[in-house]
């Protein structure tokens, strides 16, 4: 099976597009449905897009197809695993989960970038929280008041 190991990108890919297909069939859209292409639509073409990419994948990796290196990749396989690294963004990432309801998404937001930005080796301690805040600011603005997805805003609330 070594030399056909493609075929667990291939089983993710087919999970994940029976995942969104059977989540876009079990949306409730009789409120947002305006017009003939509702909410619907995306996770549909998305969803069969990975059944089909992953169909695809699949017929090519059992005639032998093999995905090659990069030629400019320059990962040396001989060294171990960064973990440290994995383990910080896996502990931002659920940090941000649990504190996005308690605190709002501005502020779990600027640890999420903050936190994420810190794992991946930045060190301008002042700098960054300053650039995590913006950014999270301006995506809370975005994706609140301009595209209308309600994000909680927290104990910030009244002040944004």
């Amino acid at each position: 099976m070594r030399e056909h190991s493609e075929l667990g990108v291939c089983v993710l890919l087919f999970a994940l597009g029976v995942l969104v297909l059977t989540d876009a069939l079990t949306m409730d859209v009789d409120i947002a449905q305006r017009g003939p292409i509702g909410p619907r639509t995306v996770p549909f073409v998305v969803g069969a897009g990975l059944l089909l990419v992953g169909a695809l994948l699949a017929v090519d990796v059992l005639r032998g197809g093999r995905g090659e290196a990069e030629g400019g990749e320059d990962v040396d396989l001989d060294e171990p695993a960064d973990w440290r690294t994995v383990l910080l963004l896996t502990g931002v990432f659920l940090a941000t989960a649990v504190l996005i309801g308690p605190l709002g998404f501005p502020i779990a937001g600027a640890l999420l970038f903050w936190g994420a930005a810190y794992a991946l080796g930045s060190r301008h301690h002042d700098r960054d929280p300053l650039i995590a805040a913006g950014l999270s600011l301006f995506t809370y603005f975005v994706f609140d008041n301009l595209l209308g997805v309600p994000l909680p805003g927290g104990p910030l609330m009244g002040v944004l």
